[in-house]
């Protein structure tokens, strides 16, 4: 099974895959953590994550494939990321080109295909792509592919943070590989001081509630007033964390699919976008995923916080918006320059 197992990887690498390594079906380790996580409520509106079905499944990867013997994970490379631009909207740089849900699958469903040609019959498996109810990033340092870090990125020692991360778990058996170990962030606590709403927790979990990303992307209704000040220009996502690791100055140049692709830099007009406008704007990235209102809720917060005064003409237009989430926000922008501007 050597031998196969290095020409997965070969295919893998074929397909754009940067890293793959291979574990065991065995139960998470520290599962335990997750459990006491989800007590604390630390997942917000994450209902999803905390259902009895997705924790017995989370706990024993078994629970999603019966036959499973070996997990292969996998990696591929976003665009690196950019510096912050003073008044500048900010998209998460994964989130600039095509939706990785859309690129990612069929690749793996390639990888099955390959192996089911080596050894020539059907195999049961499976493969998510952060959709899946499993701990990737545990099962990812098990198979070698990095440590996780103090902001719960999993990182690699020639590739940084930026890249995604799939999972096949297969029915058959593949020589596990040696789990990374060793903690290279040392002493260093450039992500935990950067973060503006200090979400990054001492044991390398998120108060997922603070979380920039969380924010802008899982929550559905209002923003806590008491956050909107400190998300900065950042309207989906955040890379705040990663940014400042030295680990990313090693991030390797991105899968093509990847490559920026959405009309950038974002204009306050955006404000004024409609339903078809933005769903033809957004159409094959993940920005969709938060929807317009979600969309303009962000972006008022992002315009609320840089304070120009020239952007209260489209605010006042944007005040008038169908949709009541939008026009709480954009309403508190228009408080918030307002303020601003008769500060002495």
């Amino acid at each position: 099974m050597t031998e196969l197992k290095q020409a997965i990887k070969e295919k893998a690498r074929q397909l754009g895959f940067i890293l793959a390594g291979v574990t065991s079906c065995d139960p998470p380790e520290h599962f335990n953590i997750f459990e006491a996580w989800l007590s604390e409520n630390k997942h917000g509106t994450m209902n999803y994550l905390a259902s009895e079905r997705s924790r017995i499944r989370r706990a024993d990867p078994k629970q999603i494939l019966p036959e499973c013997k070996s997990i292969l994970v996998l990696a591929l490379p976003y665009p690196p990321l950019s510096q912050k631009k003073e008044d500048e909207f900010q998209i998460a740089a994964y989130a600039r080109g095509d939706d990785y849900h859309d690129i990612i699958p069929p690749r793996l469903k390639q990888i099955v295909e390959f192996i089911e040609e080596q050894i020539g019959s059907p195999i049961a498996s499976r493969y998510y792509t952060d959709t899946g109810p499993i701990l990737e990033r545990e099962l990812a340092q098990r198979a070698g592919l990095g440590w996780i870090g103090k902001n719960s990125m999993l990182i690699n020692p020639q590739a940084g943070s930026t890249f995604f991360l799939a999972e096949i778990l297969l029915g058959i058996e593949l020589e596990p590989d040696e789990p990374l170990t060793t903690d290279h962030c040392g002493t260093c606590t450039r992500c935990i001081d950067a973060c503006p709403t200090q979400c990054i927790l001492p044991d390398r979990t998120l108060e997922a509630r603070r979380c920039i990303s969380y924010l802008t992307i899982e929550l559905k209704d209002e923003i806590p007033e008491e956050l909107r000040p400190q998300m900065e220009n950042w309207i989906f996502g955040c890379d705040i964390c990663q940014q400042v690791c030295p680990w990313n100055r090693f991030s390797l140049p991105p899968d093509s699919a990847f490559e920026t692709k959405i009309p950038l830099p974002v204009l306050t007009s955006d404000l004024l976008l409609s339903s078809v406008e933005f769903n033809q704007r957004f159409k094959n990235s993940p920005v969709k995923r938060s929807k317009r209102r979600g969309y303009l809720r962000n972006l008022s917060v992002a315009v609320g916080h840089n304070g120009n005064e020239k952007d209260m003409q489209l605010l006042e237009q944007a005040a008038q918006d169908e949709e009541p989430l939008i026009r709480t926000h954009v309403k508190w922008a228009i408080q918030k320059i307002t303020e601003g501007s008769q500060t002495p």
